[in-house]
């Protein structure tokens, strides 16, 4: 390898690219196709990434062939439900159902036995026309403010072949949780703080209802109206046909903007943590004290990058969002 670099991001595809010498014999177009292929990245022979490899960059002058992959949650986003969905489920059966309905039609065998359960009662509805995507649908069912985390994971056959399942947990898991400390085994670079997502009020549009007015959610968040001015957010959601979906959708938004988003980025010290141990989703205790700077409380990963030189040297960065977000106004 001339170089590797990948991504676990929460609730979507994470990324990979990864350097290979143009002329060594894994990298035939014989077997090596990209959207055909897929991508496994091990680490001390276990899988730490997969995906499928969508393109491929040859530099003839420097004999490098540069893949570019990304999670398999991104083949969804070419599948549809063409024959529409009607149902009123749990969460995780929603999503199995649909990842197994492209299962039976020629998928990638997403493995969904075990992936967990949400509990909560869900109502969908699509028709054949709407052609609904299907990683969108995941997305949207795992957005609201009763929602889920999901993600895919490699693992490796007993014969050496690596295959992938689904994994649905809580916004924030409950195991796995770990402690950073700014200096010790890890260095706090910048952490930005931004007020975009802050609302008193949030209105969620839905689809249109027929007489050319559209259905509407509205949540607020009264303990801001006190201390600052009126605020306002809009989302729109077309194809949202009940309303107390779009009241959902707009509690999920006004919870995530009860307060400034300060966002982290952290990279660890060499060694400290493998990239399986910092995971989207777990939380982790910052210790971070430096003037205006004060992290002391329970943060979320929501993204980690993991890069590796030619020379095998790894060095892992962290995003990540304050507890009180996924948690805050949550029925959970």
């Amino acid at each position: 390898m001339t170089g590797i670099s990948f991504t676990h991001t929460l609730n979507a595809d994470g990324s990979a690219t990864v350097g290979v010498p143009l002329h060594a014999p894994e990298v035939s177009p014989n077997w090596l196709t990209p959207g055909k292929s897929g991508l496994a990245i091990l680490r001390d022979g276990v899988p730490v990434w997969g995906g499928m490899i969508w393109t491929a960059s040859a530099d003839l002058s420097a004999g490098v062939l540069t893949l570019n992959a990304a999670g398999y949650h991104s083949y969804y986003r070419g599948r549809v439900l063409e024959a529409g969905y009607t149902s009123m489920a749990e969460q995780a059966f929603m999503v199995r159902t649909w990842i197994e309905t492209c299962n039976n039609t020629n998928g990638i065998g997403t493995v969904t036995a075990n992936s967990g359960s949400t509990t909560f009662i869900k109502y969908r509805s699509w028709s054949k026309s709407e052609l609904k995507n299907v990683a969108e649908a995941i997305e949207e069912l795992a957005e609201e403010v009763d929602g889920f985390a999901f993600r895919y994971e490699p693992f490796m056959s007993a014969d050496g072949r690596v295959y992938h399942r689904l994994i649905i947990a809580r916004k924030v898991m409950t195991t796995g949780g770990f402690s950073l400390e700014h200096r010790l085994n890890c260095d706090v670079g910048q952490v930005t703080y931004d007020s975009s997502a802050m609302a008193t009020r949030v209105f969620a549009l839905g689809a249109d209802n027929g007489n050319g007015t559209k259905l509407v959610g509205v949540a607020d968040n009264p303990a801001l109206t006190s201390t600052m001015a009126g605020k306002q957010i809009v989302a729109t959601f077309s194809d949202v046909k009940a309303t107390n979906e779009l009241k959902a959708k707009a509690s999920a938004i006004a919870a995530a903007g009860h307060k400034p988003v300060a966002i982290p980025s952290v990279v660890l010290h060499p060694g400290a943590f493998s990239p399986v141990d910092v995971l989207p989703g777990r939380p982790c205790a910052v210790n971070a004290n430096s003037g205006y700077v004060r992290l002391l409380g329970t943060y979320v990963v929501t993204e980690t990058k993991t890069d590796v030189d030619a020379n095998g040297t790894e060095s892992i960065a962290l995003a990540l969002a304050d507890k009180d977000l996924f948690e805050h106004g949550s029925t959970n």
